[in-house]
């Protein structure tokens, strides 16, 4: 099980490092708010698979908390973009 886990975390940071190579070379403003939301979900999943390690289960919580304040700012900058927001194009 500690191969998994371990395997997981090396994946998960692999996936981070290629995002946040997204987030800052991205060609537009949307490009990086949606390289930004998965940035924010890859955090879920490495707190997800930190909580099946330690096996404490407040830690789901807070990927719950993460998750939910990840959709929410992304709404907002999608509303931002919508209503004519600055754009890189």
């Amino acid at each position: 099980m500690q191969i998994l886990i371990h395997l997981s975390f090396a994946i998960l940071a692999l996936s981070m490092v290629l995002c946040f190579a997204r987030l800052v070379i991205g060609p537009g403003l949307p490009d990086r708010v949606v390289a930004l939301e998965l940035l924010s979900m890859i955090i879920v999943g490495i707190i997800g698979v930190h909580a099946l390690q330690s096996d404490e289960t407040s830690f789901l919580d807070v990927a719950i908390v993460v998750a939910l304040m990840s959709f929410l700012a992304t709404v907002g900058f999608a509303r931002f973009l919508e209503r004519g927001g600055r754009r890189d194009d």
